[in-house]
């Protein structure tokens, strides 16, 4: 789908550490907008399409995971971004919807960018390219201390921790910290939000500003 004018729905982006609660809370906003009868889509980077969920599974999954560099996994996170945004934000977007998404660019800015010790210039440039013009109006970050992420990961009965959650805590620390000074440099479209405190309290101060958003 072309990018060639701001469309009029509302995009707002999920970011955070692993484990910062971002799901959880994405479903209870989604709810509650629902219940106002308000046309809501929700979407997972990488992910969210038939081509991006085969990336997502390359780059969190793939038993050769390890062996990626830093620059192919900035390459396949904006791959899944770029099919996402043309296949289902961008149309929901036109029509007027509002489009919850677990993570979108600034996740490549932090965790490739910063993470991986990735030049940011051209980690922006790409990031450009894959969305065009579609930007959120609003990013919550959800913040935890590195320690509380690392034991909420370990805490999660399901499955093995993926390649991603396999990260060490230096890691971890520089994601938290790239977030912060994101948030800090664009406090028009960032919000962060203490995610130690209970799901609840978190679902009412986002719920707060959603309200601002949509106001």
């Amino acid at each position: 789908m072309p990018l060639k004018q701001l469309p009029p729905g509302v995009l707002v982006s999920f970011e955070g550490s692993e484990g910062s609660g971002k799901s959880t809370q994405i479903v209870r906003l989604a709810a509650h907008l629902q219940e106002l009868n308000r046309d809501v889509v929700s979407v997972r980077e990488p992910g969210g399409t038939e081509i991006g969920e085969q990336i997502r599974s390359l780059i969190v999954h793939n038993t050769k995971g390890d062996e990626m560099c830093a620059e192919t996994e900035l390459l396949l996170f904006a791959a899944a971004r770029a099919q996402l945004v043309r296949q289902v934000i961008a149309p929901a977007l036109t029509r007027g919807a509002i489009v919850l998404t677990d993570r979108f660019l600034d996740s490549s800015t932090v965790y490739q960018g910063i993470g991986r010790n990735l030049a940011l210039d051209p980690v922006d440039r790409i990031n450009r390219f894959a969305v065009g013009n579609v930007m959120p109006n609003l990013t919550i970050v959800i913040d935890v201390p590195t320690e509380v992420s690392l034991a909420r990961i370990r805490q999660r009965a399901s499955d093995l921790p993926d390649r991603m959650e396999r990260e060490n805590i230096d890691f971890y620390n520089k994601v938290r910290e790239g977030y912060l000074v994101l948030a800090k440099g664009m406090p028009d479209r960032f919000v962060v939000i203490d995610g130690t405190k209970s799901e609840e309290l978190v679902a009412k101060r986002i719920w707060a500003e959603a309200q601002k958003l949509l106001k």
